[in-house]
């Protein structure tokens, strides 16, 4: 898409050189920084007045290793990015101000993260051609984490190069040093990191757009040679290229609507760096495939701060308001862009702080506040939704309006990035409000990849809403995946059926369990999860389990009754005289599941009385 369109002779006279290139204003540049709106002035400052006198923790060797000893990755990350943090606040800060109060500790701030040895995080160290407890410092790897803060210091030195020169030229040339030893070599010379996809890659996932799109800045903010910028364009819109051919047509973030920030939103900033670089002169977003990707989020949305959370994300999701707000102006889509008007509006302030400083984020967010505060575009609350490529269907009782059932369900297969065993999923909400859920995500430690990662129980299947056959779930890999996948929308019905017994393996002993999940528009709307199923031999257990946030109330034979604390109530109704109900309660302990739902899950059984070979199930939920 990109290197077809602009890798020819002219692509060196549509670029900016560095000296330029001016994207937002500098310090020096007091229109924009003094007319931002008063509050949103005194929150950073605030910001910045919080980081006075940083301590700037240490980043041990043994902190490092807790990773390789016991799996922890969050002692060293948090201190890492703690750093990365204050340094962004002090930057803003200075540059609201223009006092000089900020200074000394944003000197302090870029003096310790250039002194790191590696600035990417433990996990990450698997790209290391040695492998060991301690990073390789000849090995220079580009990670997510090592650009972030290059980019961050690209930023830095953009923004703040006058008033760090009159503390000391060393500073920026320190910047500059690092920078080029750390991501601007290593971007041109290697080949073979994996995120970049010149190696026929099994995969390629929100890694590519992120770190391609915080090299990208590093260029064009410190690169002077205007060869090397070039070919680093040129490198970056390949390497792109590769990604969004792998994409589906559908625009679907498989890895959930907590990574689009990082893969399709990052993906945006890498074309937002291009178009700026060049007038405008470079830009596909008249593509397609880039406005479905745009689309994706507020198609994952449910309410408030829910999102349909499958693969590894959290159901309650902050999405950066400007991304989205500018997305959508660029693409033309005013429900995108008032998606973002409307994140802004229930943040305020907060919708210009970030996860990571990642300025290329915080800079548009404060220019285009006002902007985006005034906007009214069309809502966000779309009644049906079917992505295709990745399977993925959502549906409201009502358009426009989080009022009444919503469901989303899935396909796919087992070998999606981040993925879960979780053929045929399905979560419900009432009036905006989780009650047959996907639990998410649990804090990543050494286990969360690689050969390790299905011994952690929120990837399995067996807690997902999916049937468990004598005790065996699904299986990971591509091959386990949805079959005879069919879906139909009108005004009275969303429907999704499919065949998940190819998501099992053969010792399940399935010939087929055609799946159907459906929300019925009726007087009385309800939902229904149909099961059909044909197996190879009388089978005894057979289960059904459906988890939820609520602590189930088994008031009578065939009803079970979810309530939240908000006065919400959904019925599941079911044959009693086919199936045993039960349900167990589940403690949490982990942070990141007890900021999603509390201290505990409950997981319902719904248990085969007698052996059988082939049957039905089927469950009916209705609001109440």
């Amino acid at each position: 898409m990109l290197a077809e369109k602009y890798v020819n002779d002219t692509l060196g006279d549509l670029l900016h050189s560095r000296d330029d290139y001016k994207p937002f204003p500098t310090i020096e540049d007091r229109n924009q920084w003094d007319e931002l709106p008063p509050n949103l002035r005194e929150f950073w400052i605030n910001k910045g007045v919080q980081e006075l006198n940083h301590s700037w923790g240490a980043l041990t060797a043994t902190a490092y290793m807790e990773y390789s000893r016991t799996g922890n990755r969050n002692k060293y990350d948090d201190a890492s990015w703690a750093r990365r943090r204050a340094l962004g606040s002090l930057v803003i800060a200075e540059c609201i101000e223009n006092q000089g109060r900020f200074m000394d500790d944003i000197v302090n701030g870029i003096w310790c993260i250039c002194e790191e040895t590696f600035w990417g995080i433990p996990g990450h160290g698997y790209m290391m051609k040695r492998q060991d407890p301690l990073p390789d410092v000849s090995d220079q790897v580009i990670e997510l984490f090592s650009a972030e803060t290059a980019s961050l210091l690209a930023w830095t030195h953009y923004l703040l190069q006058t008033k760090l020169n009159e503390v000391s030229v060393m500073v920026c040339e320190r910047i500059q040093l690092e920078v080029k030893n750390r991501i601007l070599d290593p971007f041109l010379s290697r080949n073979d990191l994996w995120w970049m996809g010149f190696n026929q890659e099994r995969m390629l996932n929100n890694w590519t757009p992120w770190c391609n799109s915080n090299c990208l800045s590093v260029f064009l903010l410190l690169e002077d040679d205007p060869e090397r910028r070039e070919a680093a364009v040129i490198k970056a819109m390949r390497s792109l290229d590769h990604y969004i051919d792998r994409l589906h047509s559908d625009g679907g973030c498989e890895e959930g609507p907590k990574y689009w920030i990082y893969a399709g939103g990052t993906l945006f900033d890498c074309l937002e760096l291009l178009y700026s670089a060049s007038d405008g002169q470079i830009s596909v977003f008249d593509e397609p495939k880039i406005a479905q990707i745009g689309r994706y989020i507020y198609k994952a949305y449910i309410n408030d701060s829910y999102y349909v959370n499958f693969a590894d994300s959290t159901p309650k999701v902050q999405i950066p308001a400007e991304l989205a707000y500018r997305f959508g102006r660029r693409i033309g889509d005013d429900r995108l862009s008032q998606f973002g008007a409307l994140e802004l509006k229930k943040r305020r302030e907060e919708a210009t702080h970030f996860e990571f400083p990642a300025m290329f984020r915080v800079l548009p967010a404060l220019f285009h506040y006002s902007e985006i505060e005034q906007y009214t575009g069309e809502s966000p609350y779309i009644r049906d939704a079917w992505l295709d490529g990745i399977q993925l269907m959502v549906a409201r009782e009502q358009p426009d309006s989080s009022t009444g059932l919503y469901l989303a369900a899935k396909g796919g297969h087992n070998d999606e990035s981040h993925n879960h065993n979780d053929i045929g999923q399905f979560i419900v909400y009432c009036n905006g409000s989780p009650m047959i859920i996907d639990p998410g995500v649990l804090t990543y430690t050494s286990k969360s990849f690689f050969s390790e990662r299905y011994t952690i129980w929120a990837m399995q299947s067996a807690y997902h809403n999916v049937p468990i056959i004598n005790g065996i779930g699904q299986m990971n890999g591509r091959e386990y995946r949805a079959t005879d996948v069919n879906y139909h929308v009108d005004d009275r019905a969303a429907s999704l059926s499919m065949n998940i017994a190819t998501a099992y393996p053969e010792s399940a002993q399935m010939n087929s369990w055609i799946r159907t999940i459906q929300l019925i528009r009726d007087v009385s709307p309800y939902i229904e999860i149909k099961d059909e199923y044909q197996l190879e031999q009388v089978i005894d257990d057979i289960t059904w389990n459906v988890m939820t946030p609520h602590p189930p109330q088994m008031v009578e034979s065939g009803n079970i009754i979810l309530q939240d604390e908000h006065g919400n109530k959904l019925i599941i109704q079911y044959n009693s005289e086919m199936y045993a109900a039960s349900s167990e309660e589940i403690s949490l302990e982990d942070e990141i599941m007890r900021d999603a739902w509390g201290d505990h899950l409950y997981r319902i059984h719904l248990t085969s009385i007698t052996g059988t070979k082939q049957g039905d199930c089927s469950i009916r939920i209705n609001q109440i």
